[in-house]
């Protein structure tokens, strides 16, 4: 729990999925939380449509992953088609990724946050303000001081730590002066989400129609939901295009029987990375860090890694365990992949909203090309492994995803606990971070495990409670590093 003259370690404001996730991940260990939003309720209507394998990991952690499933389904084949429906490229996604579960997923948004939100109230360590409104904040060296403006009036809440995750137009953001770097890349789609009826027929893969007439998205969403998007046209405006006369005629176009329209709304996409996501004890993660286009479905993927990454940074030093200077490798190690992610959505980007018909024929003749000789025009996303110092920089293995192996009985994350984990086939050794591959619990996964000792040439490995590895070697100078990184000279 928090010291006294403070209300809690770690103050979170905004309640969405990212912060949600923060405080939960804070109170499982053992960080005191307060997670604050302005709203009342979850938001009622999907904004986000997909996650990916690490966030299902992520959800499992957390204890929620069966109840996710019910409200998510496996993320079908990606394909870009031209305006004649020929198929310029295919993506297929794998049942079974690294992080053992499928590759990704379509979802339905309030459930999986109503999930997390009913998880996070039920923490001893964390509590649930809803309807307050951060307002501004005052920092020292010991800790934050935010007013807030709730149900009862102005109020002040004292916290270690405060986490700006109040999404695009950051309030939290904007209280430290933080600056944005724009990828200039701007452009208004109308988004229209539907109920699918009995009798309805609708695609069972996702779809980015490369037409230059108008450009659009077919995506599904949860169980019995889908999403169009419609990029807007030079001149049409966003009153114009959300009424009814304008969207029934473009839903109408796709022939595919009842559906209830749920929600509409116009939006910007764009790609904006903060200058700074650490002002003091004041640090950013989610929209108010970074905002990316939809088109490679990561915008809420990339901000749950950063509630991942920055999670355990600021338990290890609320717990004495590190130096506050680890603090400063989350946007070291979160920007640089972030990055990878908006410029690869910006890049598919740019190709499905060319409405130039000479080049989009160009575009469509490269394609078709491309794909005719088994060439991938737009290869899936590979960031680079994680570096800084909380990663042993030239070890095996080092800041990459370790994988999950899964069981009939169960799975690897769940026998293991939160970690970290140094896991070593060696019988005996010198720390109590180790496991070895002799343990228990390891018996439906030595032999998967083992392999991957195989592959990079090493005894044993250390894996962060983040999921990623901090190196692989022999195991008592992983263990040496390891503190050496949380606590600097």
């Amino acid at each position: 729990m928090a010291d006294a003259g403070f209300d809690c370690d770690v103050l979170v404001v905004g309640l969405g999925p990212v912060g949600a996730m923060l405080a939960l991940l804070l109170a499982r260990g053992g960080v005191s939380a307060v997670a604050l939003d302005k709203d009342t309720d979850v938001y009622p209507l999907p904004r986000a449509a997909h996650f990916d394998h690490e966030i299902m990991r992520l959800f499992q952690q957390v204890g929620i992953a069966d109840e996710v499933a019910q409200h998510a389904r496996p993320a079908p084949a990606y394909e870009f088609r031209a305006a004649d429906g020929q198929v310029l490229m295919r993506m297929e996604l794998p049942q079974l990724a690294p992080c053992g579960w499928a590759a990704g997923y379509m979802f339905h948004q309030p459930a999986v946050e109503n999930a997390l939100r009913a998880r996070l109230e039920a923490a001893p360590l964390a509590q649930v303000r809803l309807g307050h409104r951060f307002l501004r904040l005052e920092q020292d060296d010991d800790g934050v001081t935010a007013s807030v403006a709730g149900p009862d009036g102005e109020a002040q809440i004292r916290a270690r730590y405060l986490v700006g995750c109040d999404g695009a137009s950051s309030a939290v953001r904007e209280a430290v002066a933080g600056t944005l770097d724009d990828y200039r890349f701007d452009e208004p789609w109308l988004v229209i989400d539907a109920a699918v009826e009995p009798g309805a027929r609708l695609p069972d893969i996702n779809l980015q129609i490369c037409d230059p007439a108008r450009p659009t998205t077919c995506v599904l969403m949860g169980p019995g939901r889908h999403r169009w998007e419609f990029m807007l046209l030079p001149g049409e405006t966003a009153e114009q295009v959300l009424d009814d006369d304008f969207i029934t005629p473009l839903i109408e176009a796709w022939d595919c029987g009842p559906v209830r329209i749920e929600r509409k709304a116009v939006y910007r996409f764009h790609g904006l990375v903060a200058k700074d996501w650490r002002a003091g004890r004041v640090l950013l993660a989610g929209d108010a860090a970074h905002q990316m286009p939809p088109f490679a479905g990561q915008g809420m993927c990339s901000g749950l890694r950063d509630a991942a990454n920055l999670a355990w940074k600021l338990r290890a030093v609320l717990h004495g365990e590190a130096d506050e200077g680890l603090l400063d490798t989350y946007q070291a190690e979160r920007e640089p992949h972030v990055r990878t992610y908006i410029e690869l959505a910006i890049g598919m980007g740019r190709v499905v909203c060319t409405q130039d018909p000479a080049l989009a024929a160009q575009r469509d003749a490269g394609m078709l090309a491309q794909r005719a000789a088994g060439v991938a025009p737009m290869p899936p996303a590979a960031p680079a492994p994680l570096a800084s110092v909380a990663i042993l920089t030239g070890a095996a293995g080092a800041g990459t995803l370790f994988p999950q192996p899964i069981s009939a009985e169960r799975r690897l994350d769940d026998a293991l606990g939160d970690g970290p984990w140094l896991i070593t086939r060696a019988p005996r050794a010198e720390t109590d971070l180790v496991i070895t591959l002799q343990d228990p619990r390891l018996a439906p996964f030595a032999r998967d495990i083992d392999a991957w000792l195989d592959r990079h040439g090493a005894s044993a490995v250390l894996v962060r409670p983040d999921r990623y590895v901090f190196g692989a070697g022999e195991p008592a100078d992983l263990a040496a590093a390891y503190r050496r990184a949380l606590r600097p000279v």
